[in-house]
Protein backbone atom coordinates (compact mmCIF):
# COMPACT_ATOMS: atom_id res chain seq x y z
CA UNK A 1 0.00 0.00 0.00
CA UNK A 2 1.96 2.85 -1.34
CA UNK A 3 1.40 6.37 0.30
CA UNK A 4 1.66 9.56 -1.80
CA UNK A 5 5.05 12.03 -1.71
CA UNK A 6 5.04 14.42 1.17
CA UNK A 7 7.22 17.71 0.85
CA UNK A 8 10.51 17.98 2.85
CA UNK A 9 10.32 21.90 2.58
CA UNK A 10 9.99 24.32 5.62
CA UNK A 11 6.37 23.77 6.89
CA UNK A 12 4.17 26.05 9.03
CA UNK A 13 4.07 24.94 12.43
CA UNK A 14 1.06 24.80 15.06
CA UNK A 15 1.28 28.41 16.14
CA UNK A 16 1.87 30.03 12.56
CA UNK A 17 5.42 30.66 12.04
CA UNK A 18 7.94 28.53 9.79
CA UNK A 19 9.31 25.17 11.40
CA UNK A 20 12.83 24.50 10.70
CA UNK A 21 11.79 20.85 9.52
CA UNK A 22 15.06 18.67 7.65
CA UNK A 23 13.87 16.45 4.69
CA UNK A 24 12.45 13.47 6.93
CA UNK A 25 9.85 15.61 8.57
CA UNK A 26 12.31 16.47 11.69
CA UNK A 27 11.90 19.64 13.49
CA UNK A 28 15.04 21.13 14.23
CA UNK A 29 14.63 24.20 16.40
CA UNK A 30 18.50 24.23 18.24
CA UNK A 31 20.73 23.09 15.35
CA UNK A 32 19.00 24.24 12.06
CA UNK A 33 21.53 26.80 11.61
CA UNK A 34 25.07 24.08 11.77
CA UNK A 35 22.52 21.13 10.26
CA UNK A 36 21.64 23.67 7.28
CA UNK A 37 25.78 24.31 7.00
CA UNK A 38 26.58 20.82 6.71
CA UNK A 39 24.40 19.76 4.40
CA UNK A 40 25.34 22.96 2.05
CA UNK A 41 28.56 21.23 1.84
CA UNK A 42 27.77 17.83 2.04
CA UNK A 43 25.13 17.96 -0.84
CA UNK A 44 28.05 17.61 -3.53
CA UNK A 45 28.94 13.75 -1.73
CA UNK A 46 25.22 13.06 -1.46
CA UNK A 47 24.87 13.81 -5.13
CA UNK A 48 27.97 11.73 -6.04
CA UNK A 49 27.07 9.05 -4.24
CA UNK A 50 23.72 9.01 -5.51
CA UNK A 51 24.86 8.63 -9.25
CA UNK A 52 27.18 5.99 -8.08
CA UNK A 53 24.24 3.65 -6.72
CA UNK A 54 22.17 4.41 -9.62
CA UNK A 55 24.99 3.46 -12.30
CA UNK A 56 25.63 0.35 -10.04
CA UNK A 57 21.75 -0.51 -9.75
CA UNK A 58 21.41 -0.11 -13.70
CA UNK A 59 23.64 -2.49 -14.54
CA UNK A 60 22.69 -4.71 -11.64
CA UNK A 61 19.15 -4.70 -11.11
CA UNK A 62 19.25 -7.27 -7.92
CA UNK A 63 21.16 -5.88 -5.57
CA UNK A 64 24.40 -8.46 -5.02
CA UNK A 65 26.36 -9.24 -2.24
CA UNK A 66 29.88 -8.48 -2.70
CA UNK A 67 32.71 -6.12 -2.01
CA UNK A 68 31.68 -3.06 -4.22
CA UNK A 69 28.23 -2.86 -2.46
CA UNK A 70 29.82 -3.77 0.27
CA UNK A 71 31.87 -0.42 0.59
CA UNK A 72 29.01 1.48 -1.04
CA UNK A 73 26.29 0.58 2.37
CA UNK A 74 29.34 1.29 4.79
CA UNK A 75 29.30 5.33 2.72
CA UNK A 76 25.85 5.43 3.17
CA UNK A 77 22.66 4.35 1.03
CA UNK A 78 21.22 7.57 -0.59
CA UNK A 79 17.90 8.39 0.74
CA UNK A 80 16.22 7.48 -2.63
CA UNK A 81 17.33 4.17 -3.05
CA UNK A 82 16.98 2.57 0.26
CA UNK A 83 13.91 1.53 0.34
CA UNK A 84 15.25 -0.77 -2.83
CA UNK A 85 18.69 -1.45 -1.40
CA UNK A 86 17.37 -2.43 2.32
CA UNK A 87 14.13 -4.53 0.40
CA UNK A 88 16.56 -6.67 -1.26
CA UNK A 89 19.80 -6.95 1.04
CA UNK A 90 17.55 -8.40 3.88
CA UNK A 91 15.46 -10.96 1.99
CA UNK A 92 12.14 -8.66 2.48
CA UNK A 93 11.60 -8.24 -1.25
CA UNK A 94 11.07 -11.70 -1.75
CA UNK A 95 9.19 -12.60 1.06
CA UNK A 96 6.60 -9.57 -0.38
CA UNK A 97 6.53 -10.93 -3.96
CA UNK A 98 6.05 -15.13 -2.56
CA UNK A 99 3.15 -13.45 -0.40
CA UNK A 100 1.00 -11.05 -2.58
CA UNK A 101 -2.26 -9.86 -0.90
CA UNK A 102 -0.93 -11.24 2.64
CA UNK A 103 -0.72 -8.06 4.30
CA UNK A 104 -4.07 -6.58 3.19
CA UNK A 105 -5.45 -10.29 4.64
CA UNK A 106 -4.01 -9.04 7.84
CA UNK A 107 -5.81 -5.76 7.64
CA UNK A 108 -8.67 -6.93 6.71
CA UNK A 109 -9.64 -9.91 9.31
CA UNK A 110 -10.66 -9.48 12.88
CA UNK A 111 -8.38 -7.11 15.05
CA UNK A 112 -7.75 -7.87 18.66
CA UNK A 113 -9.17 -5.12 20.58
CA UNK A 114 -6.13 -5.15 23.28
CA UNK A 115 -3.46 -5.00 20.45
CA UNK A 116 -5.12 -1.97 19.07
CA UNK A 117 -5.71 -0.42 22.20
CA UNK A 118 -1.92 -0.85 22.97
CA UNK A 119 -0.51 0.44 19.42
CA UNK A 120 -2.97 3.22 19.94
CA UNK A 121 -1.21 4.41 23.26
CA UNK A 122 1.95 4.84 21.59
CA UNK A 123 0.60 6.97 18.32
CA UNK A 124 1.21 10.46 20.26
CA UNK A 125 4.44 8.77 21.56
CA UNK A 126 6.28 8.44 17.98
CA UNK A 127 8.25 10.46 17.30
CA UNK A 128 6.95 13.59 18.58
CA UNK A 129 9.42 16.44 17.07
CA UNK A 130 8.41 15.16 13.53
CA UNK A 131 5.55 16.67 11.93
CA UNK A 132 4.63 14.22 9.55
CA UNK A 133 2.96 11.94 12.30
CA UNK A 134 1.01 14.78 13.59
CA UNK A 135 -2.90 14.30 13.46
CA UNK A 136 -3.51 17.24 11.40
CA UNK A 137 -0.53 16.63 9.01
CA UNK A 138 -0.80 16.26 4.96
CA UNK A 139 -0.76 13.35 4.28
CA UNK A 140 -0.39 12.24 8.39
CA UNK A 141 1.73 8.75 8.72
CA UNK A 142 0.37 7.82 11.67
CA UNK A 143 -2.62 5.57 10.15
CA UNK A 144 0.21 3.44 7.42
CA UNK A 145 2.16 3.38 11.07
CA UNK A 146 -0.94 1.52 13.06
CA UNK A 147 -1.25 -0.08 10.34
CA UNK A 148 2.14 -1.84 9.93
CA UNK A 149 2.09 -2.55 13.66
CA UNK A 150 -1.72 -4.02 14.02
CA UNK A 151 -0.95 -5.82 10.80
CA UNK A 152 2.56 -7.26 11.95
CA UNK A 153 1.56 -7.96 15.88
CA UNK A 154 -1.58 -10.40 13.98
CA UNK A 155 1.76 -11.93 11.61
CA UNK A 156 3.60 -12.65 14.50
CA UNK A 157 1.30 -13.11 17.92
CA UNK A 158 4.02 -14.55 19.71
CA UNK A 159 5.51 -10.89 19.96
CA UNK A 160 2.51 -9.13 19.43
CA UNK A 161 3.42 -5.53 20.18
CA UNK A 162 5.84 -3.90 22.60
CA UNK A 163 7.35 -0.33 22.70
CA UNK A 164 10.07 0.48 20.64
CA UNK A 165 8.69 -1.39 17.77
CA UNK A 166 6.58 1.73 16.99
CA UNK A 167 10.15 3.69 16.23
CA UNK A 168 11.22 1.29 14.15
CA UNK A 169 7.81 1.02 12.00
CA UNK A 170 7.83 4.64 11.58
CA UNK A 171 11.22 5.21 10.72
CA UNK A 172 10.35 2.27 7.79
CA UNK A 173 7.35 4.82 6.34
CA UNK A 174 9.48 7.66 6.71
CA UNK A 175 11.63 5.91 4.14
CA UNK A 176 9.90 3.35 2.02
CA UNK A 177 6.79 5.89 1.38
CA UNK A 178 5.17 2.47 1.80
CA UNK A 179 2.71 0.25 4.14
CA UNK A 180 3.35 -3.31 2.66
CA UNK A 181 7.31 -3.05 2.49
CA UNK A 182 7.66 -1.41 5.94
CA UNK A 183 5.65 -4.45 7.25
CA UNK A 184 8.13 -6.83 5.53
CA UNK A 185 11.35 -5.26 6.62
CA UNK A 186 9.51 -5.41 10.16
CA UNK A 187 8.94 -9.28 9.36
CA UNK A 188 12.68 -9.35 8.52
CA UNK A 189 14.30 -7.62 11.27
CA UNK A 190 12.40 -8.20 13.91
CA UNK A 191 11.60 -11.90 12.94
CA UNK A 192 14.99 -13.43 11.31
CA UNK A 193 17.43 -11.26 12.43
CA UNK A 194 16.65 -10.23 15.78
CA UNK A 195 14.35 -12.89 16.71
CA UNK A 196 15.18 -13.26 20.71
CA UNK A 197 15.03 -9.06 20.88
CA UNK A 198 11.27 -9.03 21.15
CA UNK A 199 10.57 -11.95 22.55
CA UNK A 200 8.66 -12.24 25.96
CA UNK A 201 12.19 -13.14 27.80
CA UNK A 202 13.98 -10.59 25.77
CA UNK A 203 17.27 -13.28 25.48
CA UNK A 204 18.90 -11.59 22.64
CA UNK A 205 18.11 -8.00 23.90
CA UNK A 206 19.81 -9.05 27.14
CA UNK A 207 22.51 -10.61 25.39
CA UNK A 208 23.34 -7.90 23.29
CA UNK A 209 23.47 -5.15 25.88
CA UNK A 210 26.31 -7.33 28.11
CA UNK A 211 27.97 -7.75 25.00
CA UNK A 212 28.50 -3.68 24.59
CA UNK A 213 28.81 -3.87 28.19
CA UNK A 214 32.09 -6.11 27.14
CA UNK A 215 32.79 -4.22 24.00
CA UNK A 216 32.97 -0.73 26.03
CA UNK A 217 35.08 -2.33 29.29
CA UNK A 218 37.57 -3.28 26.09
CA UNK A 219 37.74 -0.73 23.72
CA UNK A 220 36.96 2.15 25.89
CA UNK A 221 38.01 1.57 29.62
CA UNK A 222 37.97 4.87 31.08
CA UNK A 223 33.86 4.80 29.83
CA UNK A 224 33.57 1.15 31.01
CA UNK A 225 35.08 2.25 34.97
CA UNK A 226 33.02 5.07 34.86
CA UNK A 227 29.72 3.20 34.39
CA UNK A 228 31.08 0.60 36.88
CA UNK A 229 30.53 3.19 39.37
CA UNK A 230 26.78 3.45 38.94
CA UNK A 231 25.41 -0.46 38.99
CA UNK A 232 21.84 -0.82 37.26
CA UNK A 233 22.61 2.36 34.88
CA UNK A 234 23.88 0.62 31.87
CA UNK A 235 20.96 -1.46 31.32
CA UNK A 236 18.35 1.27 32.23
CA UNK A 237 20.37 3.57 29.38
CA UNK A 238 21.15 1.19 26.80
CA UNK A 239 17.80 -0.84 26.62
CA UNK A 240 16.49 2.07 24.49
CA UNK A 241 19.40 1.83 22.00
CA UNK A 242 18.59 -1.66 21.14
CA UNK A 243 14.70 -1.49 20.82
CA UNK A 244 14.34 1.34 18.89
CA UNK A 245 17.53 -0.18 16.59
CA UNK A 246 19.53 3.33 17.49
CA UNK A 247 17.30 5.13 15.68
CA UNK A 248 17.09 7.64 18.01
CA UNK A 249 19.90 8.26 19.85
CA UNK A 250 23.58 7.38 19.50
CA UNK A 251 26.62 7.26 22.06
CA UNK A 252 29.67 9.72 22.20
CA UNK A 253 31.55 8.82 24.41
CA UNK A 254 33.83 11.59 25.19
CA UNK A 255 30.72 13.89 26.58
CA UNK A 256 29.96 10.80 28.90
CA UNK A 257 33.49 11.03 30.58
CA UNK A 258 32.88 14.00 31.68
CA UNK A 259 30.03 12.86 34.33
CA UNK A 260 30.69 13.29 37.66
CA UNK A 261 27.54 12.10 39.04
CA UNK A 262 24.77 9.92 38.14
CA UNK A 263 22.44 13.33 37.18
CA UNK A 264 25.43 13.82 34.87
CA UNK A 265 25.79 10.72 33.17
CA UNK A 266 21.82 10.32 32.75
CA UNK A 267 21.85 14.61 31.60
CA UNK A 268 24.56 13.43 28.86
CA UNK A 269 22.49 10.58 27.66
CA UNK A 270 19.43 12.77 27.25
CA UNK A 271 21.55 14.90 25.22
CA UNK A 272 23.68 12.28 23.80
CA UNK A 273 22.04 13.63 19.91
CA UNK A 274 22.92 17.17 20.40
CA UNK A 275 26.04 19.19 18.59
CA UNK A 276 28.30 18.95 15.55
CA UNK A 277 29.11 15.38 16.01
CA UNK A 278 26.20 13.79 14.86
CA UNK A 279 25.63 16.58 12.25
CA UNK A 280 29.00 15.20 10.29
CA UNK A 281 27.89 12.38 9.50
CA UNK A 282 30.36 11.35 7.03
CA UNK A 283 32.78 11.73 9.98
CA UNK A 284 31.04 9.37 11.84
CA UNK A 285 30.67 6.63 9.77
CA UNK A 286 34.64 6.71 9.02
CA UNK A 287 35.08 6.43 12.80
CA UNK A 288 32.79 3.79 13.29
CA UNK A 289 35.04 1.59 10.94
CA UNK A 290 38.16 3.17 12.44
CA UNK A 291 38.24 3.67 15.94
CA UNK A 292 36.96 0.58 17.95
CA UNK A 293 40.12 -1.21 15.77
CA UNK A 294 39.21 -4.71 14.36
CA UNK A 295 35.86 -6.44 15.38
CA UNK A 296 34.98 -9.18 13.42
CA UNK A 297 31.36 -11.33 13.43
CA UNK A 298 33.36 -14.31 15.40
CA UNK A 299 34.28 -11.55 18.63
CA UNK A 300 30.79 -10.54 18.49
CA UNK A 301 29.73 -14.11 18.11
CA UNK A 302 31.82 -15.38 20.72
CA UNK A 303 30.81 -12.94 23.17
CA UNK A 304 27.40 -13.66 22.93
CA UNK A 305 27.68 -17.17 23.79
CA UNK A 306 29.71 -16.03 26.61
CA UNK A 307 27.04 -13.04 27.98
CA UNK A 308 24.31 -15.59 27.33
CA UNK A 309 25.62 -18.01 29.46
CA UNK A 310 26.10 -15.67 32.09
CA UNK A 311 23.06 -14.74 31.99
CA UNK A 312 20.89 -17.92 32.10
CA UNK A 313 22.99 -19.24 34.79
CA UNK A 314 22.27 -16.08 36.79
CA UNK A 315 18.24 -16.01 35.93
CA UNK A 316 18.40 -19.93 36.84
CA UNK A 317 20.19 -18.84 40.65
CA UNK A 318 23.54 -20.87 39.70
CA UNK A 319 26.57 -19.30 41.48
Amino acid sequence: MEMKEYASEPQTSPNGSESRIDPYGFERRHDFEPYKEMMNEYVAVLNRRSMRWSKLLQEKPHVEKNLTVKRYVRKGVPNEHRARVWMAASGAQERLEGNRGYYQSLLAMEHDTRLKETIHTDMHRTFPDNVLFRGRAEPSLQRALFNVLLAYGHHNTEVGYCQGMNFIAGYLVIITKDEEKSFWLMDALLGRMLPDFYHPAMMGLKTDQEVLGELVKAKAPAVGQLMAQYPGIWTLLVSRWFICLYIDTLPIEPEILRARSLTDVCECFRQITCGAFTLDCHAFMQKIFTEPGILSMATIDKLREKCRQRILEEESGRP
